[in-house]
């Protein structure tokens, strides 16, 4: 497999901690959002993704783009550990909190968006979070055990840590949500979390890496 993504991309981090989960070796391309103009708009990678976004996975003859699909799709074909319970209802709350993530708050605060927000850039990136947290650390009063969903790790912890690095990135004051500073806290804990983070990846610069 060969994975193309940016080292400080939240999603690319989400498929990164999905293959170290499943024991999945792979290959990693790197593709600077920032760099001369941003790589990811190269004729070489539309043709890999035409969307024009990381992650992109090349595994098993096929070239897959959206994390989430992504990792439905290792899911079906390499399904040690689960990363979806096999519980319907606890099933449809791994699914409901990572899309909450995935299409509810990170879309909104990427690199395409901020571009466009020009000097207000961090305080929408601070209010989409907030607001999206909020919701969040409610649900998860609901749903949490140890992690997102129960005990077990799920595709909702891996939308999580991730999300909670941009927080944090983007000076979020975290103190108001507690369960999600504890399952982060958890979930940093854990191998395959360590080393897929961003700063420990092929392409992070020398001064942000661990």
């Amino acid at each position: 497999p060969i994975l193309y993504g940016y080292f400080r991309s939240s999603c690319s981090w989400r498929v990164r901690i999905a293959l170290a989960l499943k024991g999945i070796a792979y290959d990693q391309v790197p593709v600077n959002l920032l760099k001369d103009g941003g790589q990811q708009s190269s004729a070489e990678f539309k043709a890999v993704n035409p969307m024009q976004q990381v992650p992109a996975l090349k595994i098993d003859g096929i070239t897959l783009s959206q994390s989430l699909a992504i990792i439905h799709y290792l899911e079906d074909t390499r399904p040690n550990p689960r990363l979806l319970p096999q519980d319907p209802k606890k099933r449809a709350q791994v699914r409901m909190i990572s899309d909450h993530i995935a299409s509810g708050i990170q879309p909104l605060q990427n690199v395409s968006v901020l571009k466009q927000m020009g000097e207000r850039k961090m305080e929408w990136a601070q209010q989409c979070i907030t607001f999206g947290f909020q919701a969040l650390e409610q649900i998860l009063q609901h749903t949490a055990g140890r992690y997102c969903v129960g005990d077990e790790v799920s595709m909702a912890d891996l939308c999580l840590v991730p999300q909670v690095a941009n927080a944090e990135r983007f000076s979020v004051d975290l103190g108001p949500y507690p369960t999600i500073t504890r399952i982060n806290k958890a979930l940093l804990e854990l191998e395959a979390f360590k080393v897929s983070h961003p700063s420990r990846q092929p392409d992070t610069p020398a001064e942000l890496r661990a």
